[in-house]
């Protein structure tokens, strides 16, 4: 899936830190950490992040019938 622009419950913009999330997260760095440093405060805008799953390489390897 991929990240949506702004969160669904509250409208707050989300999704220009998607990337700097997935990066640092990637380098081992604390989730609660990156997203404290990002101003995510909301649970809401929090549970965007945490809950997503980045499956649109997988489901681009597979053709339309």
């Amino acid at each position: 899936m991929i990240i949506p622009v702004r969160c669904f419950s509250c409208g707050k913009p989300i999704g220009h830190l998607w990337d700097e999330y997935k990066k640092k997260v990637a380098s081992g760095e604390n989730s609660k950490k990156v997203l404290d440093e990002l101003g995510l405060e909301r649970a809401c805008c929090r549970a965007m992040f945490l809950g997503q799953t980045d499956l649109i390489e997988l489901v681009g390897k597979f053709k339309k019938s």
